[in-house]
């Protein structure tokens, strides 16, 4: 089982849910309204909020799509809509762990004490020290609900955080890295990065080709990844920002049929030359389409294909995957982790001017969630011989329905 992975939103709608289903249940399901006001209460949140009856529709309907909240009507013949989370029968959660969970997604990292105080209305513990040994199995738990922050200057008792999704850490219980701008790859545009990336592979495409086409010898996990990939496709595999094909030659001898794009047409002059059996077409990722001969794609491949995009890009790019995808079919995708821009000024020995966007896991997660995705697995490994300040992420995900 794979958590959610929910943004700011959806912790405070779901997290208002929860304790109003257990504080006014005469009340509960709530209304729209009702939900906005829970939502947006000056008492017992943090951050304080003051989000519309949109935003909030929104979030709901997000919600909705993945299973973690009903509509449900007030009555026979009524038309008045309330909203019922499913968050605890996703969740193996007993009333400790909800009571645990609840406070946490509506005020952020609390200290042993602080739960214990705060979850009176929602579950009697009898001292911090039983509070401590819930948090530290659900911290056990797999997957596990949340984790111990270290402990900082000024602090008597270490902090948690649930596994939900991002939660701002600020102030005095900051452990996170140093803030790093992402979207500076579009400092100067969407398209004049784009044009930077195509005119590198295009002058690095021969040499990239030679010093890359054998490198899946070394990467057993990679290997595994893919054959599981190319076993389970139910249709055609699409290989996104294919370079010069190695990932699709390597797809193509399990026995699957595989088409590869990608932008740079050196690239694909070379995965034509060197895989001259295989299907390969200039294009970018926006301009996906579903094959020629099915109806939609079986699975989509994405390995390392989306290291020059800004957070901001990510899910414009999924949701376009997600939509050529048939019902149940996977995306893959390897990338960087990281929390710098890395520059290069070159690429197998070429001259170039490149940016590599080293991506936030949950910003990836969170991305996939919102492209009508679920995500089965995922793994960050770090590479042998890699940067000590980069991870790679793997992830193998759904098209839900």
């Amino acid at each position: 089982m794979s958590l959610p992975v929910l943004d700011a939103t959806e912790q405070r709608v779901l997290g208002s849910l929860l304790e109003k289903q257990r504080t006014v249940p005469a009340s509960y399901p709530l209304s729209l309204n009702a939900l906005r006001l829970a939502c947006n209460q000056t008492s017992s949140r943090d951050p304080v909020v003051d989000y519309s009856e949109r935003t909030i529709q929104d979030a709901a309907r997000a919600l909705k799509d993945r299973g973690l909240l009903r509509l449900v009507w007030a009555g026979a013949g009524s038309r008045v809509v309330k909203y019922h989370q499913l968050l605890d029968e996703v969740l193996p959660l007993d009333e400790a762990d909800r009571a645990l969970l609840t406070v946490l997604l509506l005020r952020g990292p609390q200290s042993p004490g602080e739960l214990k105080t705060r979850t009176e209305r929602l579950h009697g513990f009898a001292d911090k020290a039983e509070v401590s040994e819930r948090l530290e199995a659900m911290a056990a738990a797999e997957p596990p609900l949340v984790r111990e922050l270290s402990l900082v200057r000024g602090q008597q008792d270490r902090r948690w955080v649930h596994l939900l999704g991002p939660v701002p850490v600020g102030g005095a219980d900051a452990e996170a890295p140093p803030a790093v701008d992402r979207e500076a790859a579009l400092a100067e545009g969407a398209a004049a990065r784009d044009a930077k990336v195509i005119a590198a592979y295009d002058a690095a495409a021969a040499a990239y080709a030679a010093e890359f086409s054998e490198e899946l010898i070394e990467k057993p996990f990679d290997i595994w990844l893919l054959e599981r990939v190319a076993e389970a496709a139910d249709g055609p595999i699409m290989d996104l920002g294919c370079g010069p094909g190695h990932i699709a030659a390597f797809l193509a001898d399990t026995g699957a049929e595989v088409h590869g794009l990608d932008a740079s047409s050196a690239m694909i002059e070379q995965a034509r030359s060197a895989y001259p059996d295989l299907d390969f077409q200039v294009g970018r990722f926006h301009q996906l389409l579903r094959p020629r001969t099915a109806a939609a794609w079986g699975a989509i491949i994405a390995w390392y294909a989306f290291g020059h995009l800004a957070p901001s890009e990510l899910g414009a790019v999924l949701r376009t995957a997600s939509g050529t995808l048939n019902p149940g079919g996977l995306l893959a995708l390897a990338l960087e982790l990281g929390d710098r821009v890395r520059h290069a000024d070159s690429l197998c020995g070429v001259e170039v001017d490149l940016d590599y966007v080293l991506h936030d896991r949950q910003q990836v997660l969170a991305a996939l969630a919102a492209s009508d995705l679920v995500v089965d697995e995922w793994y960050v490994r770090a590479p042998v011989g890699g940067e000590a300040d980069t991870k790679r992420l793997y992830v193998l995900a759904r098209k839900a329905g």
